[in-house]
């Protein structure tokens, strides 16, 4: 959660707005499938559906309330995976800062699958 003094009054921005944006940025992108999510149970990684695409997103804050990302993807078997994760990080900084006006020190990308279908 970060916090915004205004003359006018406090606001808050929950860590689930990060999650939300950070996860529609990245499924937006070409080449990438899902947010994915390991299991505990069985071990195997999970391609999540859109309502619960904010278990393969977490959000954290530095020192000087700069975001810290961390995703976990589903990628399209057959694409370049540099060139995705190079354009989830742009998305991913681009929106979130744009949204949020925190800008953002790392975005942070995990592939836990690749799915042909």
């Amino acid at each position: 959660m970060i916090k915004f003094d205004t003359p006018r009054g406090m606001i808050t921005v929950t860590t689930e707005v990060f999650t939300n944006i950070s996860g529609e940025a990245a499924t937006g992108c070409f080449g990438v499938k899902g947010m994915g999510a390991r299991s505990k149970a069985d071990g195997l990684v999970h391609l999540l559906r859109r309502e619960s695409m904010g278990k393969g997103v977490r959000v954290s804050f530095n020192d000087e309330e700069q975001a810290l990302i961390s995703l976990h993807i589903v990628v399209d078997y057959g694409v370049n995976i540099m060139a995705v994760c190079d354009s989830i990080i742009n998305e991913v900084s681009y929106k979130v800062s744009k949204a949020t006006g925190v800008p953002v020190a790392a975005v942070d990308v995990y592939i836990d699958s690749v799915r042909a279908d």
